[in-house]
């Protein structure tokens, strides 16, 4: 069968927009594309990173930060976490679609990306991937892609900027490094890294990397893939507390929490031509950081109980 450049256009922008109605959906459509296609490493990291951003908005129906925040702050909260994962699988769906397109023709279809207002770099990264097969390489370039891709539609719009980046409960919380990607498994035993300077593409770019360095130790990968094949992904912590010692209420599942989201497209500029891609960014992580770390994590959230029951008993005497 002979298709036409709109035919992949349309096939892809309709696959797009089936999974991309919210974080349980983007998060599933990352993980079957990895298990089709594990050479394509960034998409596990993606389900990864997708599964966290899950759990960050369904802890914003947790007691703590009801009582901490008010309910406009918790939906300017939630609407970040969400715009973000929608922007990112928008751009990046596509792009795994061309890949798999292009492997079925046994031709390279990247053309197609520029239909697809995908930035130039990822045409370049992609053309090199299709010819060199460097995995690692790709990676990093859909690290740093993603991670440009939504640095002028979030973390630098007016709004976001404004009521959610430069509020106090975000400066609070990135002061005492209250928010982690974590790694789960099916043991006691969680993995990743805290999360700090979030708004400074750099950082974004080396937590990506050092997120990566984890996933695909020794030591993680085998009990990573064990845990995402077996456990569903809900929006709820309970997917991996139920593993933990964890004596903490758990959040509900995102769909009883969240309903769907429509969000309105914008004319997609190509971050390339305000930012000069660095050597630097494609250098790997060497050493993944292999501590445990639900202690240091949930010391935190302990304490985040503590101050929110602290917070309510002094307003009472108000």
């Amino acid at each position: 069968m002979h298709w036409t450049t709109d035919d992949y256009l349309h096939y892809i922008i309709k696959q797009t927009n089936k999974h991309n109605i919210d974080n349980i959906e983007r998060t599933n459509a990352y993980e079957k594309f990895y298990r089709t296609h594990p050479e394509i490493k960034w998409a596990l990291v993606a389900s990864i990173v997708s599964r966290n951003a899950g759990w960050n908005m369904t802890d914003l129906s947790l007691s703590p930060y009801k009582k901490i925040l008010n309910h406009k702050e918790r939906q300017r909260l939630f609407m970040t976490y969400e715009r973000a994962n929608w922007l990112i699988f928008s751009d990046a769906y596509p792009q795994l679609l061309v890949y798999q397109l292009s492997l079925l023709r046994n031709q390279p279809l990247f053309h197609l990306l520029d239909e697809l207002h995908v930035s130039r770099f990822m045409k370049r990264e992609w053309t090199y991937f299709w010819k060199t097969t460097d995995r690692n390489r790709l990676m990093h370039a859909l690290i740093i892609n993603e991670q440009h891709v939504i640095d002028q539609p979030v973390i630098k719009q007016p709004f976001f900027k404004d009521q959610v980046f430069s509020s106090f409960p975000y400066r609070l919380q990135n002061f005492f490094m209250m928010n982690a990607v974590l790694i789960p498994t099916k043991s006691s035993r969680i993995y990743g890294e805290f999360v700090r300077g979030f708004t400074n593409v750099e950082k974004r770019i080396r937590l990506g990397k050092k997120v990566a360095s984890i996933v695909y130790s020794r030591k993680i990968y085998r009990q990573l893939l064990e845990f995402i094949h077996t456990i569903d992904h809900t929006g709820s912590r309970r997917d991996y507390e139920q593993f933990l010692n964890i004596h903490l209420p758990p959040s509900p599942m995102l769909r009883l929490a969240y309903p769907n989201i429509r969000h309105k497209d914008q004319i997609r500029k190509d971050w390339l031509d305000h930012y000069q891609v660095k050597k630097t960014w494609f250098t790997p992580i060497m050493k993944p950081n292999l501590q445990e770390m639900s202690l240091r994590f949930y010391s935190k959230r302990y304490l985040l109980y503590a101050y929110s029951r602290f917070k309510q008993i002094f307003s009472n005497f108000q």
